[in-house]
């Protein structure tokens, strides 16, 4: 149930970006530029993820992105996987309202989060969330990476991309122009400046490091077991050689006979 609830998740997030932008004469202006190429530490076969980018990240996903957007399939207890500590968990955790309940009275009440919680939404529900962005749908982040075509390459070149419109393209009131979102009409305002947020590790927090930190991040949530994934694949590749093998020998010793 779970898996068919992140699909359904990813076919409404695909449907909740497309339609950010509404119609205007900006979409007919052709297709989107072809997203800018990054080397990712988790791309390939043997690759893991860089945890200090990724901590980096949920940072400017705490601190920019969370005020419109949710983690629905992220748990607290989940941090632990990029490096947290489980006390720094907790504290993080402890910081949203969590809705739960009903009480003895039978009345839902707030309480801090803690690890086995699940990222709540910034928002009560889709209306409101609608009503607070000008009309558009702010999509859960949580599968977005695999939800959309280019997957890190895309988001990245997205919050890298804002840029002034070209001649003859109009844009409504609360429209921006990103030439990496299909029609260049992208509801969703620059979300990235310079220096936002204060890394503890001294890194400077350009808007190009902050995108990479924060995509890194989302690739994580769209599929925390990665790594997992790819130890396996290694080990079952492995054993299938390492039983290859012992079958050609068992196959010699049992028709050497015959010869």
């Amino acid at each position: 149930m779970r898996g068919i609830g992140k699909l359904v998740v990813a076919l409404s997030i695909g449907l909740g970006l497309a339609g950010a932008a509404a119609a205007t004469p900006a979409q007919a202006a052709g297709e989107a530029r072809s997203p800018l190429s990054r080397d990712w530490p988790h791309a390939g076969p043997f690759g893991t993820f860089d945890r200090a980018s990724v901590q980096r990240g949920m940072m400017v996903y705490r601190e920019v992105c969370a005020a419109c957007h949710g983690l629905e399939y992220i748990a607290f207890r989940n941090l632990l996987e990029i490096g947290l500590s489980e006390d720094e968990a907790k504290v993080i955790a402890a910081e949203y309202e969590i809705t739960d309940g009903p009480d003895e009275l039978g009345d839902m009440f707030e309480r801090p989060g803690k690890l086995s919680d699940y990222y709540p939404s910034p928002f009560p529900n889709d209306n409101a969330a609608r009503a607070a962005n000008g009309g558009a749908l702010p999509p859960d982040l949580s599968l977005v990476v695999k939800a959309r075509l280019g997957g890190e390459n895309y988001i990245y070149s997205l919050l890298v991309g804002y840029e002034d419109p070209p001649a003859g393209v109009e844009l409504g009131d609360t429209q921006h122009y990103n030439p990496y979102f299909a029609g260049g009409a992208i509801s969703m305002a620059p979300p990235l400046f310079a220096d936002m947020v204060e890394y503890p590790d001294g890194t400077s927090a350009t808007v190009e490091q902050m995108a990479y930190d924060v995509t890194n991040f989302l690739t994580w949530t769209a599929e925390p077991k990665l790594e997992a994934r790819k130890q396996l694949g290694v080990k079952v590749i492995i054993f299938l050689v390492l039983f290859s093998i012992l079958m050609y020998a068992v196959k010699r010793k049992v028709w050497a006979g015959l010869h």
